[in-house]
């Protein structure tokens, strides 16, 4: 019996996805979160076997809860699910430990096939996933690798970026983190340095594009 999460903020989407493995004798649901923080809580407990990760939560995205997960909770392995495409989404996820990601246009009973091959040992993309990873390594080949800005920030600094921008005060932050205000202005006055960005706008547009919120 192949031991399913599934983190999603969509009540709609679990359920669906719920629904889905309901009927394969080999897959069992074992539960489920509508927020990164919480699910990577639950997970520490549970220990699937497999985790269904939308990239675009709540609190914690999806990209750095793997890397939580893959630090806490190594055996488990997660199967990414988003309706990013681009290269930079692709190669956060998989660079954070991913053995899989689907696009949730075509995800479907997709699902279910990604859930036996990454149990199996196995890494799945779906087939325009694929086409992207074979493009942006054909295209980058004989180039230096570039090296992504969000590689510049530490964990802290991303789960601090991805809070601002999601429009918490660094009272609330520091709730959430278990830090004092003063320690988060610092993590936000650093970030911002790192980025070059001087404002809110700015962040906002930087998390966007690389995964971190959705708004």
């Amino acid at each position: 019996m192949i031991n399913v999460f599934l983190a999603d903020d969509h009540g709609a989407v679990r359920d669906g996805m719920s629904a889905l493995m309901e009927v394969e004798q080999d897959i069992h649901v074992v539960g489920t979160a509508g927020d990164g923080r919480q699910a990577v809580e639950q997970i520490k407990k549970i220990r699937p076997d497999i985790v269904v990760m939308d990239i675009a939560m709540p609190e914690l995205n999806g990209i750095d809860a793997t890397r939580q997960i893959g630090k806490t909770c190594p055996t488990v392995k997660v199967i990414m699910l988003s309706m990013h495409d681009s290269s930079e989404h692709i190669y956060q996820a998989l660079k954070a430990g991913a053995k899989g990601y689907l696009l949730k246009e075509s995800a479907g009973k997709e699902v279910v096939t990604a859930i036996r091959e990454v149990s199996a040992g196995n890494r799945y993309l779906s087939g325009r996933i694929e086409e992207i990873v074979f493009e942006d390594y054909l295209s980058h080949r004989d180039a230096a690798p570039k090296k992504s800005p969000i590689d510049k920030l530490s964990d802290r600094e991303r789960q601090v970026l991805q809070l601002v921008v999601e429009g918490k005060s660094s009272t609330e932050i520091s709730e959430i983190l278990f830090l004092s205000s003063k320690t988060v202005d610092t993590y936000r006055s650093r970030l911002m340095h790192k980025l070059a960005i001087n404002d809110l706008p700015g962040l906002v547009k930087f998390a966007l594009r690389h995964g971190l919120t959705t708004m």
